[in-house]
């Protein structure tokens, strides 16, 4: 504090990168004017790289305006500012500075190169690199210069090590600077970058971008990550917002809305408890409990029918959902377009009595136990098949054998009370015609 950092051994700044190898998870990696690692948890750090900043020391006395300087000791500049390890190529770092330069190895820090794209200009803020899973040697960097009153967005690519580099701003507004960027993991060539003013998609590896913004504000976009195949954006108004299951991004083809009915591949579930609030207005809200089943109709008419039938992994039904099933909790809506249908890896539950109060509760049916599971879905005359896979609850240390027992004895406890509220449901019906042959014959004396 009071100081520039030319007075210090290190340059940290307040948010330096920090992050595990996706290789070794004992492996830590932070960032300062060189890159640093530890396998012990911080009780000693090996420094693996030279200075790769500028190392201007114009730029690192006491920063600020001409009345006030900065003091704080947070906002250093000649620093690394973004830097990963590629989850591909084990070894492979990429590092960012504040001041402009891109810097790679291949052998884990033993030799560094300088990559910087050519012909950016000086000090461009280097915010945040991903690797291409698709292609070893390809990556692609965000940097921003808006500081400067240069507004424009600066994405690159390269395929070779960052030998070259190719600019891919195509259809970015030429104020909407960018500062973050992610490649999908299952479709090559479908990206997600987060500029000033929202979110854009490209599905050409960047060839060309359109706006990605859906139900999300216009807000500035500072960081993204793919998870679990759900994609996760930071806000500048400090807020989180997700795409559960970006599958339909995926699929997306334009030819595909030309198919009359078509399934979309059934993500695994998490055999977990917890509900969804789609009335929350100050918290988000969490995704669905259950499998998820997304499906498209192109056309629909008043008679159009559909069911969807749940299988175990023998292809026995488990329960059956229609849009005319007798019972309320087992219809669906359909609608022209996309739908979803979630079901909450239930087994159907016991009959109920109608006027019965059961102190202790109703039996209701046992959760499905990890495993494989199927889903036949039908709309009118068009039919697929899909299945899918329950996930034990990674919260819990239990063995598959264990879920197997659990279920099977909720089961023969649902079966047996199934049983009892049959027998009860049969004497009260028994009753109610002994009654009423009764009341017959009484009825009979009566008029003799």
């Amino acid at each position: 504090m009071g100081a520039g950092v030319n007075t210090m051994k290190y340059r940290f700044q307040c948010n330096f990168p920090i992050f595990f190898s996706p290789h070794n998870p004992k492996r830590l990696y932070a960032g300062a004017q060189h890159l640093f690692v530890t396998e012990n948890e911080g009780q000693s750090w090996e420094m693996i790289s030279p200075d790769l900043t500028t190392n201007d020391s114009a730029k690192q006395v006491s920063s600020g305006g001409p009345i006030t300087p900065d003091n704080t000791s947070v906002e250093y500049y000649c620093t690394i500012f973004t830097a990963m390890e590629s989850p591909y190529e084990k070894d492979l770092l990429w590092t960012g500075s504040d001041d402009g330069r891109v810097n790679v190895t291949n052998d884990g820090g033993k030799n560094w190169a300088d990559v910087t794209p050519p012909n950016v200009g000086k000090w461009m803020m280097w915010n945040c690199i991903d690797a291409d899973p698709f292609k070893k040697g390809a990556a692609y960097i965000v940097g921003t210069k808006y500081k400067m009153d240069d507004f424009k967005p600066y994405i690159f690519k390269t395929e070779d090590y960052g030998k070259t580099w190719k600019e891919i701003t195509n259809g970015i507004p030429s104020m909407y600077f960018a500062r973050a960027i992610r490649a999908d993991k299952k479709r090559a060539g479908l990206l997600y970058a987060g500029t000033e003013y929202g979110m854009y998609i490209s599905y050409n590896d960047g060839a060309s971008w359109r706006p990605f913004q859906l139900n999300l504000p216009i807000v500035p976009i500072t960081d993204m990550t793919i998870k679990n195949n759900d994609l996760v954006v930071a806000t500048q108004g400090r807020a989180l917002w997700a795409i559960d299951d970006l599958t339909a991004v995926q699929q997306y083809d334009a030819g595909l809305l030309n198919k009359n009915f078509m399934v979309l591949p059934v993500n695994d579930a998490y055999r977990r408890n917890g509900f969804v609030n789609a009335d929350a207005k100050n918290a988000g809200i969490n995704p669905p409990n259950g499998a998820v089943i997304n499906y498209y109709v192109k056309e629909l008419n008043d008679t159009t029918k559909a069911s969807i039938a749940i299988l175990d992994k023998n292809k026995k039904e488990i329960k059956t959902y229609a849009t005319d099933a007798k019972e309320k909790k087992d219809q669906f809506e359909i609608s022209k377009g996309m739908n979803q249908f979630v079901w909450n890896m239930f087994y159907p539950e016991v009959e109920k009595i109608e006027g019965m109060i059961l102190w202790n509760g109703n039996v209701a049916g046992p959760k499905a136990p990890p495993g494989n599971y199927f889903a036949k879905i039908k709309v009118g005359k068009d039919s697929t098949e899909q299945s899918f896979t329950i996930l034990a609850n990674p919260t819990y240390k239990v063995t598959q054998q264990e879920y197997e027992d659990q279920f099977n004895t909720l089961v023969t406890i649902r079966d047996k009370f199934n049983a009892i509220q049959k027998s009860i449901k049969n004497i009260r019906d028994i009753r109610n015609q002994i009654n009423g042959f009764r009341n017959g014959r009484e009825k009979i004396y009566q008029r003799k």
